[in-house]
């Protein structure tokens, strides 16, 4: 029998074997399995973001600012991959902390100057690391040096505008030295303004910094006579108080080495600058940016050693996982290699169809084998009613109980006879119907009572 088989096979080409199996019994194995497979797919899909990004849209700051001219530095290099950048004018680093935050603002990134958190909720937010220091001047009048802030107590000052970055921060430095409205004269000037009357004598300081504090607005400064750049000589005491300040160091001379300005090194604090995102940012989008950043911000500079910035330092903001995946281990293979959009899609695809290998590669060998244990199934199942039958018969001692018998062994043969089985299981569904017919004869010619 079993050559028989082997030989009907044989002879049957693949769509005969087929169609000859059970297709319920297929479908009731294969559609789970395609319904799990299909499930992960759609996940991958919806989660791994399989489509390439078209666009980041970065706030960078007012018109002509250090923050716009740096985001439109972001944007040359960005664009040359094939991702536009769309660059969103602010009023800014407070405003693109705010904007950021808000989820009805559509936006990706922003740069945001430390120590503006506070009410604010950055849960959402994620940083890409420190890009850049931003120092505070704080410029004054008079002959007596001014070394630490608690000296401006009962003076005019010009703390910068309401809104701003730099007003945020010296409100925030003032407090901590108990010198408020009651206790000084606060007058919320911009940068120009404050020069102006720092410089006509309308107040005895100003407080400057970043955009206020134009390379062309110190250098008016620095040669105004009366006019001194404050020395910060509590700059570690603020470093350590406030974990979003850095200690920076002006070197002697290194304004104006002809006039040797400053006259000695002059000790400064300033916030970081950190490039924040949101964290649902695309890996990719993560990856071009801190890219962009190190070409941009790696190099030295008066406040910073060659290789220093752009750095994955933990402040205020959580340090994105791709971020640092990617200060850690650099651009992923594919990138290195590929365009970016071909090798944007084989990442993609990857991480799509690893998870799924993983799970065809042992289905693969399950499924046969349940398909295997389905078919045979129904054949046992014939088996035990047979036995059941033959128990039977061997107490059956009326006419009637042996026709009850009868009947029952008829509409098994039938059922039996008319059961579809795959080529591969031809043997034994002959040898099970020789055992119905066998049971059958022994019932006809009564030759059960001695089996």
């Amino acid at each position: 029998m079993d050559k028989n088989a082997a030989l009907l096979r044989g002879r049957l080409g693949f769509g005969a074997r087929l169609l000859s199996g059970s297709w319920r019994d297929l479908l009731v194995v294969a559609v789970p399995a395609l319904l799990v497979l299909g499930l992960i797919a759609w996940a991958g899909v919806r989660y791994v973001r399989l489509a390439p990004p078209h666009s980041i849209r970065f706030i960078s700051g007012p018109d002509g600012s250090t923050y716009q001219t740096t985001a439109e530095k972001y944007k040359k290099i960005i664009e040359k991959l094939g991702v536009k950048v769309e660059i969103l004018p602010s009023h800014g680093s407070y405003d693109n902390l705010h904007l950021l935050a808000n989820p009805s603002f559509e936006a990706d990134v922003a740069f945001v100057q430390g120590g503006l958190t506070d009410g604010v909720d950055i849960s959402g937010l994620v940083s890409l690391g420190t890009v850049f220091v931003q120092p505070l001047m704080v410029y004054y009048r008079g002959s007596e040096p001014i070394e630490i802030i608690a000296q401006l107590r009962g003076k005019r000052l010009a703390v910068g505008p309401e809104g701003s970055g730099t007003h945020a921060l010296t409100m925030k430095l003032l407090k901590a030295n108990d010198i408020d409205e009651k206790s000084a004269t606060l007058r919320e000037l911009t940068g120009e303004e404050a020069a102006k009357a720092l410089v006509d004598g309308e107040v005895d300081a100003a407080f400057l910094a970043g955009d206020s504090a134009t390379p062309k607005l110190q250098r008016h400064l620095r040669e105004t006579p009366g006019i001194a750049l404050m020395n910060f000589r509590q700059a570690e005491a603020y470093r350590r108080r406030f974990h979003f300040l850095i200690k920076l160091t002006l070197p002697e001379g290194a304004s104006d080495f002809a006039k040797n300005l400053p006259p000695q090194n002059c000790q400064l604090i300033g916030p970081s600058v950190e490039l924040v995102a949101r964290e649902d940012l695309h890996p990719v989008l993560s990856d071009l940016l801190v890219k962009a950043a190190q070409e941009i911000h790696s190099g030295p500079g008066m406040y910073r050693e060659a290789g220093e910035y752009p750095a994955p330092h933990e402040r205020e903001f959580r340090v994105s996982p791709d971020a640092l995946r990617y200060y850690k281990t650099g651009s992923r293979f594919f990138y290195r290699h590929l365009p970016f959009w071909l090798a944007n899609l084989a990442d993609r695809l990857i991480v799509l169809l690893v998870p799924l290998l993983v799970l065809l590669v042992p289905a693969s060998k399950a499924l046969p084998a349940l398909y295997r244990w389905r078919i045979r199934s129904q054949i046992y199942r014939w088996y035990g009613a047979l036995m059941a039958i033959e128990r039977e018969m061997l107490s059956a001692a009326t006419p009637e109980s042996r026709a009850a018998i009868r009947t029952r062994l008829e509409g098994i043969e039938r059922a039996v006879n008319q059961l579809k089985l795959p080529v591969a299981f031809a043997d034994q569904l002959y040898v099970l119907r020789d055992h119905v017919a066998n049971v059958s004869r022994r019932l006809q010619t009564g030759s059960y009572g001695s089996a």
